[in-house]
């Protein structure tokens, strides 16, 4: 079985989802179903069936979590030493070539993906590229309909060991550029 990447506070933060799911909506779920039983017949009784429903996505997730973490592979990138490479876990600073805009990524986990706070998954086309590049590098990225380039100007592991890396991304695929944030 595939191990899943995660940071130290992407598997802190998937614990305390699966505590809370445990611990509060479980409980509060089966409460929701014996009111709804006590109201009579369960074939025309629209609380009992909702109350089910949240029965069921809450099971479900809780799976879902205890298989993510019991999977995990998760990485302290504070603990590896720095080799001027970027690794799961590096924050790199983006300038798009064509209009010298710039914004900075962190990789980490796919669960942990979140582009409005600049988290992008391990996974995702721009840090498969990035991932294993030093100073230098030229990297060619294959994203669905977008050509544009951008240059790494730093990088740093949770801002541990800060290092600066000039890369050039080339994203490629198709004719129409696509913003650098849908490719994440």
């Amino acid at each position: 079985m595939n191990k899943v990447p995660m940071t130290v506070v992407g598997e802190r933060a998937l614990r305390d989802e699966l505590e809370h799911l445990k611990k509060v909506e479980r409980p509060r779920i089966i409460a929701s179903i014996a009111e709804a039983r006590e109201h009579g017949d369960l074939k025309e009784n629209a609380e009992y069936h909702a109350a089910r429903e949240q029965q069921s996505f809450a099971e479900g997730r809780i799976k879902e979590i205890e298989h993510k973490l019991s999977h995990a592979q998760v990485i302290d990138v504070t603990t590896l030493p720095h080799t001027g490479r970027v690794i799961f876990g590096t924050t790199v600073d983006l300038i798009n070539l064509d209009d010298d805009s710039a914004v900075s990524y962190r990789i980490v986990g796919e669960d942990e993906a979140d582009v409005k706070q600049n988290l992008i998954s391990v996974s995702s086309p721009i840090a498969r590229a990035l991932v294993g590049k030093s100073e230098g590098d030229e990297v060619i990225v294959k994203a669905p309909a977008a050509i544009f380039a951008t240059r790494s100007t730093a990088f740093s592991i949770f801002d541990a060991h800060p290092a600066l890396i000039s890369l050039i991304i080339i994203i490629t695929a198709g004719n129409v550029p696509l913003p650098l944030l849908e490719l994440c």
